[in-house]
């Protein structure tokens, strides 16, 4: 590998260091408390979780840039479920929370919601994982 773009280093402990090469950006992950870890940082699958989040706001994001809507402050829940036998992500629940202050018309919600459907991680979540996404406007 000649230009890698992250870097992860195990800590001991079931914990690990990832860092993001071009800024210095770090996160820290642990096991959950369900899997020998003490569940102190974001466990592996929870990121997997918030980065399909984080990336169906960013598409939103982009789109909502382009026609002057201001989505700041938009809160988004995230839930996830666990299967065993093998161990999984076997769904995700996502809730979008705008700012009662946001009025958008019908059409502007329906193309940021088709904008949040179609972010490369949601592309990329297998297909078996039940994702369940609601928009509260």
């Amino acid at each position: 590998m000649t230009n890698p773009h992250f870097k992860v280093v195990y800590q001991g402990n079931l914990r690990t260091l990832a860092t993001h090469l071009k800024s210095d950006s770090i996160i820290e992950t642990d096991a959950p408390t369900d899997n020998n870890g003490k569940g102190e940082r974001f466990s592996p699958t929870d990121l997997l979780c918030v980065s399909l989040a984080t990336c169906m706001v960013t598409i939103m994001g982009i789109k909502a840039r382009e026609k002057n809507i201001d989505l700041i402050n938009t809160t988004i829940h995230i839930q996830k479920t666990m299967a065993d036998n093998p161990r999984k992500v076997s769904g995700i629940g996502i809730r979008f929370e705008f700012e009662k202050s946001l009025e958008l018309d019908n059409q502007n919600r329906v193309i940021l919601e088709r904008c949040a459907h179609t972010c490369p991680v949601r592309y990329s979540i297998h297909p078996d994982i039940d994702v369940q996404i609601e928009f509260a406007w």
